[in-house]
């Protein structure tokens, strides 16, 4: 049985499981506007699983802080060129973990 949420839903269930401040406001909004992209343009349900989500994605202020963590890139199309990217503002992203 599956049920849909809203994005005011989505943002709850992210507080409910404790982990209301792993992305900001700004980038729930983004991650759940590309999951449902994802599931409109794949015909394919995706599970709201919050704590997979949290391993799977993983959202930064820049590019700099970006590169603390990863290899050294200068653009965000180099980043895409390594995974998903989902844009928020204009330096704000959220990545998909490789």
């Amino acid at each position: 049985m599956k049920q849909s949420i809203n994005n005011y839903q989505f943002h709850r269930a992210f507080e409910r499981m404790g982990r209301g401040k792993q992305f900001t406001y700004e980038g729930l909004n983004a991650l759940f506007d590309y999951l449902e992209e994802y599931e409109d343009d794949t015909g394919e349900t995706i599970e709201l699983d919050v704590i997979a989500l949290c391993c799977e994605y993983t959202e930064y202020k820049n590019i700099r802080e970006y590169n603390d963590e990863y290899n050294y890139c200068e653009s965000m199309s180099q980043i895409q060129e390594l995974t998903t990217v989902i844009p928020i503002g204009t330096e704000s992203f959220i990545i998909q973990q490789y």
